[in-house]
């Protein structure tokens, strides 16, 4: 895994939106007149300035036809496959986000607005999630902490929350009461502040279809996937803790940090080992997901197996 500090990037590591924007019509062009990229083929070696982020993984990327299908998005359903089956009722554009709170910046901001302050960039992350399977996802985004600072949280944010949109006609499984709706989910600052927290707006090199969280989603990359909250409609600056939805589901189960810790076992299974999509054999999962140089300093002197 290659990764460096913010600091040490250059302005050749990230991709102006403006060139983002351009080159995403162009792969939608290209898609209508068949000469859309093969399966698994390194699309996002073809970015604007030719550079993948050093914030990557060496790891080879899961193909992009098993990310786009094999999916959690209770929201469409709790199956695996039931997103891309689902998920076409979703209008993401337009598309609104309400940023409220502890903030000199709140409002509602399309999503066009809320990214023209920052830099599109493309980052290799693995994406482990609590049933025991895990992905490598070639993302594309932006630091989080780019857009935090532009809205300039006061100083009695201590967390940052995240809303997904709450409309069930848009999105069929709402209108079940498998959780408490609309999904939500939360991260301290200094985790929000983290280089590595990104907000995603594709894979590949694509925008985000509508059952991986379209048109924008949370990848914590050390936490498992269901920290990563898809298709957000509202981020507020909150000077207590927020809880999640899983939290609310099961607090047993699942708690406010959901680190990756193969050390804990989830109270029905394992975490010791996970299945990559796309392999037959399980490999041993590492603490913080493999990124405890990174992070393992935000917890230092907590009980992880009590705040889990």
């Amino acid at each position: 895994m290659i990764i460096k500090n913010k600091a040490d990037l250059t302005d050749n590591d990230v991709t102006d939106f403006t060139l983002y924007q351009d080159r995403r019509k162009f792969m939608k062009t290209a898609a209508g007149i068949g000469i859309a990229a093969v399966s698994g083929l390194p699309i996002i070696q073809a970015n604007a300035k030719g550079i993948i982020s050093p914030y990557s993984s060496n790891e080879k990327a899961t193909d992009y036809e098993d990310i786009t299908s094999y999916c959690n998005f209770y929201e469409f359903g709790t199956g695996k496959s039931d997103p891309i089956k689902n998920a076409h009722t979703l209008v993401t554009s337009p598309w609104t986000v309400t940023v409220e709170g502890e903030c000199a910046k709140p409002g509602n901001y399309n999503i066009e607005d809320l990214l023209k302050p920052v830099s599109i960039e493309e980052r290799i992350y693995r994406f482990r999630c609590v049933e025991g399977w895990s992905m490598v996802i070639p993302w594309m985004g932006f630091p989080l902490a780019d857009l935090i600072k532009h809205m300039q949280p006061t100083s009695k944010a201590k967390y940052v929350y995240f809303e997904t949109l709450h409309d069930p006609k848009q999105m069929p499984g709402q209108k079940r009461a498998v959780l408490d709706w609309p999904y939500t989910e939360g991260l301290r600052m200094d985790e929000a502040m983290n280089p590595l927290t990104f907000l995603s707006t594709g894979i590949y090199g694509k925008d985000l279809l509508n059952q991986n969280g379209a048109p924008l989603r949370l990848v914590v990359p050390w936490k498992y996937g269901f920290k990563s909250i898809k298709s957000i409609a509202k981020i507020r600056f909150s000077e207590t803790q927020p809880v999640n939805s899983w939290q609310k589901a099961n607090k047993a189960e699942y708690g406010f940090f959901s680190n990756v810790n193969p050390n804990v076992n989830h109270p029905r299974w394992s975490q010791r080992k996970e299945r990559r999509i796309g392999q037959f054999r399980k490999i041993k999962t590492k603490m913080f997901n493999g990124y405890e140089e990174q992070v393992a300093a935000l917890y230092k002197g907590m009980d992880l197996k009590k705040f889990y």
